[in-house]
Order: structure tokens, then sequence, then C-alpha cells
């Protein structure tokens, strides 16, 4: 089983998504866990449209990626630039993957328009971890 982990600044959003569709689509082929560089709490827009989508997130925890120093991790993927260039250096023969998802929560308007920006992400988010898993695993 691969043990991948999700890389973001503060794994409140973007890398808390990709962990729950990941888990999802990966099914017992993987240890999936998430992780920031910061920690800044998961974001309750962030667990209210993932349960839109029936992928439930509200009991992940914002970990920080010195927590998992003892996990041999066979695949990491950074969800935003800033992490990219602040990602560790990991042991052993790692697989990185990057991909830069919009951050929500700096997403501005009405409500209505910043959920909307929230699903948006969601949504790619989403396609991006099928796509992982059917390529990957």
């Amino acid at each position: 089983m691969k043990n991948i982990l999700v890389l973001c600044t503060g794994n409140s959003c973007r890398s808390q998504m990709a962990e729950g569709y990941l888990r999802f689509y990966a099914g017992n082929k993987a240890n999936v866990y998430s992780a920031g560089v910061k920690t800044h709490g998961v974001n309750p827009k962030a667990i209210q449209v993932m349960a839109e989508d029936h992928i439930d997130i509200s009991g992940h925890t914002s970990n920080h990626v010195d927590e998992y120093q003892h996990i041999p991790f066979d695949m990491v993927i950074t969800v935003c630039d800033n992490a990219n260039e602040a990602c560790p250096f990991f042991p052993g023969n790692v697989q990185r993957f990057h991909q830069n998802f919009p951050d929500p929560p700096k997403a501005t308007g009405t409500p209505d328009e910043i959920m909307d920006e929230f699903r948006r992400v969601r949504d790619m988010i989403k396609a991006y971890s099928m796509d992982f898993v059917q390529t990957y695993l």
C-alpha cells in the first residue's frame, strides 16, 4: 500500500479537500495524509462544500508536516506554489507531484460568490484526485 502526503501552506482547505478525495478514490490502495508547512485549522467552508459532495472531512485535523517525519512516503503532492517551494526533503525514493490550485479563502465578493469559488476549487481538486488515482495507483 502506498503512503501519500498532500502538502499545502496551512493544511486548512486545498490539502484537506485533496486528502478527502484521494482517500475516496484510492480506497485500500493508499494511506493518504495531509499537512501544511504551517497549521491554520480546517476551514469550515471546505468542510461544507465537501459535505455537499458526500465527502466528510469534518473529523480531519490540521497537521504540520513535521508530524509525519516517521512515515515513509511514496508520493508527495504539493497543491500550492508556496508549499512546493517550502517542501522539506523526504528521504527515500519519493515521487513528487505539484499542482497549484487557487486558494478559496482568498476569494472576495458576496457570501454566495465566495462559496461558488470554494465549489469551483473543490471540483478542480476532485478531477485532479480522480485522475491521480487512475494514473498512479
